[in-house]
């Protein structure tokens, strides 16, 4: 038996705590063999980005065929597709290698306000690749754009959970912690499946140094998925992890610092 494999397709982060960066790191904290296809490269820091370069289409599609034909994966995660060519070599390939367990992570802004996708792309997403999603795993400002609706309360979270599920994606995982009022309550994220809701909830963790926490939960969302756990089980898990690796966050910088899924190794 070899390891379980997780295939992660997104944007490198130089800073270290978001993007491919964050994703290998939280694959292999769950106990999974990361693999990786670079769509852009970032020039970041701590305290924002500073440049994207967009990998070319065909490098793209070199990089998945390379790892797919010879590797494979159990589970693949989507984060950052900068450009329309992007999202169809996705699209491509996932048919092409017949990959069931994608989970699509919809990144469409940086926390400092940087578009991380190109005009048309985001069509492209909705149309081609949510449809082909296992998992797909918004956040609220995200979930918004999608269900182009405004989310303040907990029905409009549900509400538009089935108006996102309507897209194609098997199962729809919004991430509550830009939810009015979080502070207070606590984070909750509402996974619906079609026919029911699950909530998944945990203590506000009062700290700048979320810089990765996305990626960080879908990967870990991935690799539960990888492992053959149920949705609901891997999403319950992804989100005792993620909430571990806030609490362990690093602040290597002068900014914003990043999520650790390692514990208080450093």
């Amino acid at each position: 038996m070899g390891p379980v494999k997780v295939l992660c397709i997104g944007g490198s982060d130089s800073s270290g705590g978001a993007g491919i960066q964050a994703d290998l790191k939280a694959v292999s904290a769950c106990g999974c063999y990361g693999l990786s296809v670079i769509t852009a490269v970032t020039a970041q820091n701590t305290q924002g980005i500073q440049f994207i370069h967009p990998v070319p289409q065909k490098i793209i599609l070199a990089q998945l065929d390379s790892v797919l034909s010879d590797i494979g994966a159990d589970a693949v995660k989507t984060g950052m597709l900068l450009t329309v060519g992007a999202v169809e070599s996705v699209v491509k390939k996932v048919n092409e290698y017949r990959l069931e367990k994608l989970i699509v992570d919809p990144v469409m802004v940086a926390k400092g306000g940087h578009s991380l996708m190109q005009d048309g792309s985001r069509d492209v997403l909705i149309k081609k690749l949510l449809p082909h999603a296992f998992v797909l795993t918004p956040n609220i400002p995200e979930a918004e754009t999608l269900a182009q609706m405004k989310i303040r309360s907990i029905a409009a979270m549900k509400k538009a959970a089935v108006i996102i599920h309507r897209l194609g994606a098997k199962n729809v995982l919004i991430k509550g912690g830009h939810l009015p009022g979080s502070k207070r309550s606590g984070a909750l994220d509402i996974l619906f499946d079609g026919d029911h809701y699950y909530e998944f909830s945990s203590p506000w963790i009062d700290t700048k140094n979320t810089h990765g926490t996305g990626c960080t939960y879908a990967s870990a969302l991935t690799a539960g998925i990888a492992k053959g756990e149920s949705v609901f089980n891997a999403a319950w898990q992804a989100r005792i992890t993620v909430t571990a690796a806030i609490e362990n966050a690093l602040c290597p910088g002068k900014g914003y610092g990043s999520v650790n899924v390692f514990g208080k190794t450093f």
